[in-house]
């Protein structure tokens, strides 16, 4: 049977984060975006993904999706063969940044979308790429879909998240670490303090992108999930 490799998007996004790696990667595995809309806990959305899994996969989360994927390895890490965490972060939210969150969520439930895709847009990707329209309509497009009940959801389960730094350690499985090289919500230092924690992490710098790396460099991010998936 082909491995089964789960998909955990980010916050406002879709199975559509993934399209690139998706096309470029189901063809000699099962490829499934985890549901990530209907609960408003980290640890809930973890439980509902072990629920729809197969008893073993691998497993590949992008920002809000890395914090979904790090709770699924303390609930159940013998059932992940191998994992791979996304411009994200094993550190609890700060207060300055759960502040934040509110002031979007009550945009949301405004219907005020546009102005949080304004507000958030800059910080998203690489300056490289805040021109490209094409881009900008996929984010927007993804915030749209998510509708702002299960946006609010999703902020909240991240404001309240778990320190997970303690947890890496513990890992011992094949693991991807991997960021933009102009990621401003998860730079680097982040990625590289989650490697140095995992015994067996390797750790993937993408040139010219930025908070969405699987968007922005949707081949080189395919191609370190490919080398990722068929490690030893």
């Amino acid at each position: 049977m082909a491995e089964t490799l789960v998909l955990i998007p980010g916050l406002a996004c879709t199975g559509r984060l993934f399209d690139a790696q998706i096309a470029a990667l189901s063809g000699s595995r099962n490829v499934v975006v985890a549901d990530h809309t209907q609960d408003d806990s980290v640890p809930a959305i973890a439980a509902r993904l072990l629920k729809d899994a197969p008893e073993r996969f691998a497993l590949a989360g992008l920002s809000m999706g890395g914090y979904v994927a790090m709770e699924v390895m303390r609930q159940a890490p013998e059932r992940v063969e191998r994992l791979a965490l996304l411009d994200t972060s094993a550190r609890p939210d700060t207060p300055e940044a759960s502040r934040d969150r509110e002031q979007l969520i009550v945009l949301a439930q405004a219907g005020r979308f546009e102005e949080i895709h304004a507000k958030l847009w800059p910080r998203l990707v690489h300056p490289d790429h805040r021109n490209d329209r094409a881009l900008q309509a996929t984010v927007f497009g993804m915030l749209r879909d998510t509708g702002a009940e299960a946006y609010a959801r999703q902020q909240h389960a991240i404001m309240n998240r778990a320190d997970s730094r303690p947890l890496l350690s513990g890992i011992e499985i094949p693991t991807l670490v991997l960021v933009g090289e102009g990621d401003a919500i998860t730079p680097p230092e982040i990625a590289r303090e989650m490697a140095d924690m995992i015994e067996w992490a390797s750790l993937a710098i993408v040139p010219r992108a930025g908070h969405l790396s699987s968007l922005e460099q949707p081949e080189r991010v395919a191609h370190a999930m490919r080398m990722w998936l068929e490690e030893g």
